[in-house]
């Protein structure tokens, strides 16, 4: 009955947060300068009002609000003014495929690559690995992904293509599996670097535990205490910290999108900015929001799955 109840109150906050950020991003957005049908060529007064009359744009701010609610609810996030009338779902089912195929490859990437490195960092900590793990993390940290992107491109992507004349790593595009890997790399490796750098502290942590110190002087081998005992425990934290890590890794695929010309979402998002297009934005960000919040959930729930202390002090709530 307590976990029913955790799991209920989890749920709600989920719900309540996605409100708050459609209500946000609604409001806010109309507090933009500019008109979304005036652009560069004059727009008769008559089709002006015919114009905002079809997308009520006509009708106070919190009528629209609450009609964009009540549609929501029926799983209509409406029409694009700007690409055709299309439906925003429509657009979402075409072009999302591709940015959750980037972004689950970059997460399965930078958490295995992430725990790794911090592992080898503490455990051969003070060594030459240490510094070059710890190097990679700042690195990581420091640089954003579109600049680690453009650096894979000259590097990798034309610079074997001068020394060998094979393109073995495209530029653009999301084609074929090597066209998949710099995009994902350089997406990566931020979360990368973060993860890594929260493992390394959180083995050396448990590598200083008691349990650890016992299961030595038993005689059980490194390899065994390492993954069998000090791994286990250690990797808690990271667990914790994936569903951000899932939601900067989603976000941060707009750039990164527009860079290797990968027809996902990336495009639509941005363009819809830049020419206003209430509908696009409200929709995907409503989208991307509920999307992003479920992940965070499920994080916090498997994390209580896993680990009965934390499950058991949550029940106590």
């Amino acid at each position: 009955m307590h976990v029913v109840k955790y799991i209920i109150k989890r749920l709600l906050y989920a719900f309540l947060t996605v409100m708050v950020l459609c209500a946000l991003t609604f409001f806010m957005m109309r507090l933009l300068p500019g008109d979304p049908f005036i652009g560069e060529k004059a727009i008769p007064e008559t089709t002006l009002k015919a114009l905002n009359a079809k997308y009520g744009l006509d009708k106070p701010v919190i009528v629209q609000f609450f009609m964009y609610i009540g549609n929501v609810f029926k799983g209509d996030l409406g029409i694009s003014m700007h690409y055709n009338n299309r439906p925003i779902v429509d657009i979402i089912s075409q072009a999302f495929p591709y940015s959750f195929d980037l972004g689950i490859r970059s997460l399965i990437f930078a958490t295995i690559m992430g725990i790794l490195l911090g592992i080898v960092a503490a455990v051969k900590r003070g060594t030459i690995w240490d510094t070059l793990s710890m190097l990679l993390a700042i690195i990581g940290v420091s640089v954003p992904s579109f600049i680690i992107g453009s650096l894979l491109q000259y590097v990798l992507g034309l610079g074997l293509y001068q020394l060998t004349g094979v393109r073995i790593f495209p530029i653009f595009g999301w084609n074929d599996f090597n066209s998949k890997i710099l995009p994902a790399f350089a997406l990566s490796f931020s979360s990368m670097a973060t993860i890594s750098r929260l493992m390394r502290t959180s083995m050396l942590d448990v590598l200083g535990q008691d349990y650890i110190k016992t299961a030595k002087s038993k005689g059980l081998s490194q390899k065994k205490i390492i993954w069998k005992h000090a791994v286990r425990n250690a990797i808690m934290p990271v667990i914790t910290v994936l569903g951000p890590i899932a939601a900067a890794v989603l976000t941060g695929a707009f750039v990164v999108e527009n860079i290797f010309a990968i027809p996902g979402m990336g495009k639509f998002f941005v363009n819809s900015i830049r020419v206003q297009d209430y509908t696009m934005i409200s929709g995907i960000t409503m989208f991307y929001g509920t999307f992003l919040v479920l992940a965070n959930l499920i994080v916090d729930l498997a994390y209580g799955f896993i680990d009965p202390r934390v499950k058991l002090a949550k029940v106590k709530e």
